[in-house]
């Protein structure tokens, strides 16, 4: 198999730079120096390190996730987001000013427990337990004071690991009916780490698996009504899979649920945790790409494209990779445009000429890659060691060269791929269909 021109597996970096192990032309330049690719992020952010702990780094550190599907640290993947808003206060004491006083003395939190260990690997977690009363049993952060936009779409999220009782075991993320359609809810089974209810029509849900019985429950819902007043996020404890909306029961003090890092923000995905204290805090967008001397790494008429992702969650257009020259009048994007959809469109002067779609997995590691030529070979886009599609006509050659490579973006623009870009490999010839099989293998 012919050696890539680029080579880019996330491992070594510095404030700004994201280090390319192998960029040389199709000449046999070694661009060096030249060929590591720029990171811009003006805020710090929070990854999974290789303890499995999460952690935050500084404005312009390229964020190496070790974070896999089951809890436990895996290779690294470069995390690649929009930017966010975490409009949740005090995201981690879930007794402080901005949460309501113990949801009207109906539960007995108590923080910076000893209890458990939260995600950070330190003792900040929150301790919940029912009363004994016979009401309902919740906690409401940010209460009261969040405002929504009819139409958009928001996500509530956070932190759960299993205690003691059955209000230990299912916990509950519900809407407020002010801003939201009436009964919109999801309730979560920590023992067996599933969704156990959704309700709604416009109601999605998920739940990821953090290790150390920790999970990140998030609940997905459209707004219906614009207006200030609402809270940004109610948990509840429940008994059952099956509760219904903020259920009544006759609580077991002895029962605790652990909760650790609310978050509610804009868009269909729970992006990476956005800790508070006193007020809302935003996280930047990050771009990460490289031009210049890097146009002999590109296959101008002829060559292939392989990437290895992890994904997670879908939103509704996440870009993987671009090649392009700085416009998007000569480009090559490789995006996903649903969950289980990847859309190859090349576009010569101005205009798309090639459009290919294929079938991709809705998640976890998987590896793609496209081969391209001017020729009447065209394109083939491999999965998995297979071919999931083909276009054999041939097409125009670019009207200008291709001299920028973006990672998880646009050209510098949204969408960004919202998830992890495990490697990125480019060839400047069209590898054969075995070759392309081997590589995806």
């Amino acid at each position: 198999m012919p050696t890539p021109s680029l080579i880019l597996v996330p491992a070594r970096f510095k404030t700004g730079k994201l280090y390319t192990p192998l960029a040389t032309t199709s000449d046999g330049t070694v661009l060096g120096a030249s060929g590591d690719f720029n990171v811009t992020r003006a805020t710090t952010a929070t990854r999974v390190n290789a303890s499995g702990y999460i952690e935050s780094v500084a404005s312009g550190i390229p964020r190496l996730d070790y974070y896999t599907s089951g809890g436990t640290a895996g290779c690294p993947a470069l995390l690649v987001e929009p930017s966010a808003q975490n409009v949740v206060v005090q995201s981690e004491n879930w007794l402080a000013s901005g949460w309501r006083s113990d949801a009207t003395a109906n539960v007995t939190t108590v923080s910076a427990t000893t209890g458990t260990l939260d995600p950070l690997g330190t003792n900040t977690a929150n301790a919940i337990s029912p009363t004994s009363a016979n009401t309902s049993h919740l906690k409401v952060g940010s209460d009261s004071s969040i405002s929504f936009t009819s139409g958009t779409i928001y996500t509530a999220s956070a932190f759960f690991k299993q205690g003691t009782g059955n209000a230990g075991r299912y916990v509950q993320i519900a809407w407020p009916p002010t801003r939201f359609a009436a009964n919109t809810f999801a309730n979560f089974d920590l023992q067996l780490g599933t969704v156990a209810l959704v309700t709604g029509s416009t109601v999605t849900a998920g739940i990821e698996n953090y290790g150390n019985g920790w999970y990140r429950c998030r609940c997905t819902n459209t707004c219906i009504s614009t207006g200030t007043g609402a809270n940004g996020i109610s948990i509840a404890l429940i008994e059952t899979s099956g509760a219904t909306r903020l259920p009544t029961f006759t609580g077991t003090t002895t029962d605790v649920l652990y909760g650790w890092g609310a978050q509610t923000e804009t868009g269909s995905v729970a992006t990476s945790y956005i800790p508070t204290t006193t007020a809302s805090v935003t996280r930047n967008a990050e771009f990460i790409n490289l031009s210049g001397a890097v146009s002999g790494c590109i296959g101008q008429t002829d060559g292939t494209i392989y990437a290895e992702v992890d994904t997670t969650s879908q939103t509704a257009v996440k870009t993987l990779l671009t090649l392009s020259d700085g416009t998007a009048t000569n480009r090559i994007r490789f995006r996903l445009t649903t969950a289980t959809n990847l859309e190859m469109e090349r576009s010569v002067s101005g205009s798309t000429n090639a459009t290919l779609n294929v079938a991709v997995p809705a998640s976890g590691i998987y590896k793609v890659a496209l081969g391209y030529n001017a020729s009447a070979s065209g394109f083939v886009i491999y999965v998995n060691g297979s071919s999931v599609g083909t276009i054999a006509a041939a097409t125009p050659t670019f009207t200008n060269q291709l001299t920028r490579i973006d990672i998880g973006s646009n050209i510098g623009a949204s969408p960004l791929f919202n998830d992890r870009i495990r490697a990125v490999a480019l060839y400047t010839t069209k590898l054969t269909n075995a070759e392309l099989a081997a590589l995806t293998t």
